[in-house]
Order: structure tokens, then C-alpha cells, then sequence
């Protein structure tokens, strides 16, 4: 199972449609309470697709992947955000975490994804 955290609707609907197309499970946040709410059911979620930057929200995406961890070790995080990835975003990653810039396309999502869940 992958949740999806991300605040712009668009992005959020097109990365669950493309993982579901691929054959994931998933689950959708567009905001900390249903991202909150789905980290403290009982699904198995093998990965974090959150947005670093996220309007309107008092966590951003590094609080939700360090709370996520610290619920779920087990879980896989992969950062999204059109901001280029610098050492300041890297030392604020969970470990093992991974980037994906925006915009990117399906075909990068798809890699990332793999690459995060091999």
C-alpha cells in the first residue's frame, strides 16, 4: 500500500491513478488529518509519497515522514517538490529516504517508486 500525500488535488488524483494503474494499492491525504488518520489505521503502508511543501498544513511533508517512521519503521518515504534538492532538504530526510523534482513525469514517478520499493 502507498499513501499519497499531497495538497494539489491534480497531482495527488494522477500519482494514485498511475500507482493504481501499476497495480499498488493506495491511499490518499490531501491534508495532515486524513495523512494522520491513515497512518494510525491498521493498513500495511509500504510507502510514503509526500510533498515537502504543503499549503495550508501545520506539518510540512519532512513532520509527516518522521512521524510516519516513528510509527512504521518499516515504511519507505520518497520526497516530492518543485524546489531542486539541496543538502538542507537531505538532511532533513528519513533515512533511506529518496527525491523525485516536479514536474516529473509518469515514467519517473513509475522509476521512483520502483527503485524505493526493490
Amino acid at each position: 500500500m502507498i499513501l499519497i500525500v499531497e495538497d494539489e488535488i491534480f497531482i495527488r488524483q494522477n500519482a494514485d491513478w498511475l500507482m493504481e494503474d501499476l497495480g499498488h494499492h493506495t491511499l490518499v491525504a490531501g491534508d495532515l488529518s486524513e495523512a494522520l488518520a491513515h497512518l494510525l489505521s491498521d493498513f500495511r503502508i509500504d510507502a510514503l509519497f509526500v510533498d515537502i511543501r504543503l499549503r495550508e498544513m501545520a506539518f510540512g511533508g519532512y513532520d509527516i515522514a518522521n512521524h510516519a517512521v516513528a510509527g512504521r519503521p518499516e515504511i519507505r518515504v520518497l520526497y516530492t517538490s518543485g524546489t531542486p534538492l539541496c543538502a538542507e532538504m537531505t538532511d532533513r530526510f528519513v533515512a533511506g529516504g529518496q527525491f523525485l523534482e516536479k514536474p516529473y513525469s509518469p515514467e519517473q514517478l513509475v522509476a521512483s517508486m520502483e527503485r524505493l520499493l526493490a
